[in-house]
């Protein structure tokens, strides 16, 4: 039996980047994605639209901690002041989790990631923590900056 592209699995990689760290990290989850023979959808939180709308096997979510969550509107104004682009504070993770509808990706398996500061190594609480919870995904080891 061939390998053809239908006989892939799927998966969409969602991810909010305010510095380009988690963008980094997420290139190299898509790459690793791709290595296994996933077929991979990878889209920015703005561009992303609604999970529903992909066909896919597995949801991938990564965000940065922002005050030991995902980030929120004030928090990403905040990495504007400290030098973030201001398109990049338009929306975020949180809001792209709370939009979805309550059975969209509940069946399917998925995935969080977070970034975050090494100067706390052992934060209470993350960013992969909050997205993991809503979708009961499972939550990989962190990746610090």
């Amino acid at each position: 039996m061939s390998d053809t592209p239908a006989d892939r699995p799927r998966a969409l990689v969602v991810y909010e980047s305010m510095f380009g760290c988690t963008e980094s990290v997420t290139r190299a989850v898509v790459e690793g994605l791709e290595q296994g023979g996933v077929d991979v959808v990878v889209a920015e939180v703005r561009d992303a639209g609604r999970a529903g709308e992909e066909e896919y096997d597995l949801l991938v979510a990564g965000a940065p901690t922002h005050a030991f969550s995902l980030s929120r509107p004030g928090t990403r104004q905040d990495a504007v002041r400290q030098g973030a682009r201001p398109d990049r504070a338009e929306t975020g993770l949180r809001e792209w989790i709370t939009a979805l509808g309550p059975d969209e990706g509940r069946h399917r398996p998925a995935a969080a990631f977070d970034t975050r500061v090494t100067k706390v190594r052992h934060l209470p609480k993350a960013a992969s923590t909050r997205a993991a919870r809503p979708r009961r995904v499972a939550r990989v080891s962190p990746v610090s900056r």
